[in-house]
Parts: C-alpha cells; sequence; structure tokens
C-alpha cells in the first residue's frame, strides 16, 4: 500500500487550498503557488436547474451586474461552506485548472478550515474536496496555516501569536509545540468591513453603493483610526441616490471611513485581548519577547497594526506578503507532510 501511495503521489499534482471566503488560492507541490482567483461562483437557473458560466476572477466582474436569470454566488460566508453545490462546483474548477494533464492519479489535498468552524462544517469542506477529486483530503486550521507561513517557529516549545484576519473571519491563536494552545475565531474581517462601509455612507449619505466601491473605499483610504488629516484625505465614489434613484457622486473622506470601521475594529481587538487573558504566564512571556504577528488581507487595513499594539502594550508586525501566508502554509505542511504531521486537524 504505501509503494502504490509512493506512485500515485509522483504520478499526481498533489495540492494545498486556502478556500478563503473571498480568495482561493492553491499551492501545487514543487511549483508554488499557481492560482489566486476571488470564491465567486456565477449560475444560471433555467427550469429549476442550476448551470455554472463562470468561476473565478470572471464570475466576481459578473457581481451586481446580472440579469435576472443568473447569480453571482460566493459559496463560502464567515469562512466555511454556504452553498454546499456550488462550493464543490468551484473547488473542481480550481483543481481542473491547475492539475497537471498528463497526470492521472487524482491529488492529495491538504485545505485549511477556520480553528472556530464545526466538525459538521469540518466534514462539509472534506467532502467538497473529496467530491471534487481529491484522493485523500487532510485539514489544517487557519491560524496554524498561517503561522507556519509567516516562519514563526510552531514546532519548538515557544509561544507565537498569530492574527489572521481574512475575508470572514479573524483568527487568533497561541501555538507551541505544533498545536493550538489557545484559539479563538471571530467571525468578522474585509466582508464585514466591506459591509459597515456601505451602510455608513447609506445612512449618511443617501447613497447606495455596491460591493466592489466599497471594496475599492476600503483599500485605497480607509484606516483604523482617525488622523489629524484624515479630514483632507478624500476620494469620489458613484452609487445610486436612494432620495430620487438617480446615478449620484459624492465625495468621502478618510475620517468617516474610520468612524464607520469602529464597531469591526472593536471586535478584532477585543478577540485578541481574549485570547491573551486565556494565554498561560509562560507562553505570555514568549509574546511579550515576539509579538503579535498579523496576517491575511485585513492586515493591510492602514493603522490597524498600530491599534492592536496600542490596546495590548505589546510590538505588533504585519508579516511578508500576508495575503498568502496561509497558503504557503498550507503549501510547506504539503511538502513537509511527515515533519509537520502533528499540526494536520486529521489523518487517515
Amino acid at each position: 500500500m504505501k509503494i502504490l501511495h509512493k506512485i500515485l503521489g509522483r504520478l499526481s499534482a498533489d495540492m494545498a487550498i486556502d478556500l478563503g471566503t473571498a480568495n482561493t488560492l492553491v499551492y501545487v507541490k514543487g511549483r508554488g503557488i499557481v492560482l489566486d482567483e476571488p470564491s465567486v461562483v456565477a449560475i444560471a437557473t433555467s427550469k429549476g436547474k442550476r448551470q455554472v458560466l463562470a468561476v473565478g476572477e470572471e464570475a466576481k466582474q459578473m457581481v451586481g451586474r446580472t440579469p435576472g436569470n443568473i447569480q453571482a454566488i460566493r459559496p463560502l460566508r464567515d469562512g466555511v461552506i454556504a452553498d454546499f453545490e456550488v462550493a464543490e462546483e468551484m473547488i473542481k474548477h480550481f483543481i481542473r485548472k491547475v492539475h497537471n494533464r498528463r497526470s492521472f492519479a487524482a491529488p492529495q489535498i491538504v485545505i485549511c478550515v477556520p480553528s472556530g468552524s464545526t466538525a459538521v462544517e469540518r466534514r462539509a469542506i472534506q467532502e467538497s474536496a473529496e467530491s471534487a477529486g481529491g484522493r485523500r483530503v487532510f485539514l489544517i486550521e487557519e491560524p496554524m496555516a498561517a503561522a507556519i507561513g509567516a516562519g514563526l517557529p510552531v514546532t519548538e516549545p515557544t509561544g507565537s501569536m498569530v492574527v489572521d484576519i481574512g475575508g470572514g473571519t479573524t483568527e487568533v491563536a497561541v501555538l507551541s509545540l505544533g498545536g493550538i494552545v489557545y484559539a479563538c475565531s471571530v467571525r468578522v474581517g474585509g466582508d464585514k468591513m466591506d459591509d459597515a462601509i456601505i451602510h455608513y455612507i447609506r445612512r449618511t449619505h443617501n447613497l447606495l453603493i455596491g460591493e466592489g466601491t466599497a471594496e475599492k473605499i476600503k483599500k485605497e483610504i480607509a484606516s483604523a483610526t482617525i488622523n489629524p488629516d484624515s479630514g483632507s484625505i478624500t476620494m469620489a465614489i458613484k452609487g445610486r441616490s436612494l432620495t430620487n434613484g438617480t446615478p449620484l457622486e459624492v465625495e468621502i473622506n478618510q475620517r468617516q471611513i474610520a468612524e464607520s470601521l469602529n464597531d469591526v475594529i472593536a471586535q478584532i481587538v477585543e478577540g485578541v485581548k481574549t485570547a491573551l487573558e486565556n494565554t498561560a504566564p509562560e507562553l505570555s512571556a514568549d509574546i511579550v519577547d515576539r509579538g503579535i504577528v498579523m496576517t491575511g488581507g485585513g492586515s493591510l487595513l492602514k493603522n490597524l497594526d498600530r491599534v492592536l499594539a496600542k490596546a495590548t502594550g505589546l510590538p505588533v508586525f504585519i508579516a511578508e506578503n500576508p495575503l498568502s501566508c496561509v497558503v504557503r502554509g498550507t503549501g510547506r505542511t504539503l511538502e513537509e507532510m511527515r515533519a509537520l504531521q502533528s499540526v494536520l486537524v486529521n489523518m487517515y
């Protein structure tokens, strides 16, 4: 049996998948990151039947622009699968896109799951990957993968703390000796930031904007704190007036966007504080020396590292290439399966 697994391993393109709420990244063994696309699927409904029209970047372009019979669906919400059937189709599409056509064996897959996901949610992710063509599917918790991708010494007898802010969840974890000592999963992330911006602009300007515009605002002028010059950093945005229904352009500033994000930032800070309060004294001492490492797209929000540093009194660092930390950590686990076996959630 072991010889058979070795032969199949050579013939298949084993892969690691960061199945994110906002984006899906795929790492192929021996090749590195080969795919980074939005977790969006465009579905056409006709006579009760659903047909996949587009997946990934092409489908994202359709969000908010589709006719009545076409839906642009994000099958993951808050880090877990919300639409099992569509998620399976999306994973199948990405596997076919990156799998070596010359190989005929199904790939072995390592896929990450939120630390706060239930056994049912984890099983759903595992079964989706198996149905999509995975020969064997292993799970790894997101904060563990993020810490490995950020280069933290997770297998050593020393404490490390990581805050991974993704699209659907913020994963906060303290790690040591190849395991998660304490973790909390706060179901806020980039999506909740976008929602907060949409609601704020609707309330204050009577203007309705889409998810794409909110994401653009977040990336270009959003900040976790209000600075003296926040009022002078402005951006023109377009949407639909709620007063008369006509297209309208208004100007917003960084101060307003910082105010809109207050509640979301507060929840992330509370999650970090809760993790610190539940950490053993010995590990706390290690974290004082080593600091907190931030990963994920949300860590790129301007001044968020300063907010966390002020709230905790600890040094806070943003990992190198924070957007790909989770998939790189998952990929390293795939490459060094024997050495990092202890970090996997389950084994066959």
